[in-house]
């Protein structure tokens, strides 16, 4: 699997996930901080990468937009540290990889997380 992390995700995330053996790249390290939400769903498309991030506005775009892929992995977390956002992703890559691979909306909170298929109907 291929990740575009949000400006929000930490680079120690995006570390572990390479440590992992993931294919990831960070927004900023490709000097795109500042690119507007559909930009970035349109590079995941293109790229063929899940979105991991902070912000809802994803899913609102993704739903509005009857898209079926790029997946996007939105954190909503009280505490937010790269340790329990690494050990939240670890769960959902191993109980959830086959929805990224499909395209979905995965949202991430305190105690579990809650897997939307794509298109959002």
């Amino acid at each position: 699997m291929r990740f575009l992390a949000d400006m929000g995700i930490s680079q120690s995330t995006v570390h572990w996930l390479h440590s992992q053996g993931y294919n990831v790249v960070h927004l900023r390290d490709e000097g795109l901080q500042k690119l507007p939400d559909e930009l970035i769903i349109e590079k995941a498309f293109a790229e063929n990468r899940i979105i991991l991030t902070f912000d809802l506005d994803f899913s609102d775009i993704l739903a509005s937009s009857s898209a079926t892929f790029p997946s996007v992995v939105i954190f909503r977390l009280k505490t937010a540290t790269p340790q329990v956002v690494n050990q939240k992703l670890k769960r959902i890559l191993s109980d959830s990889s086959d929805a990224l691979q499909k395209g979905a909306i995965i949202s991430v909170g305190e105690q579990t997380h809650r897997v939307r298929y794509l298109p959002i109907k």
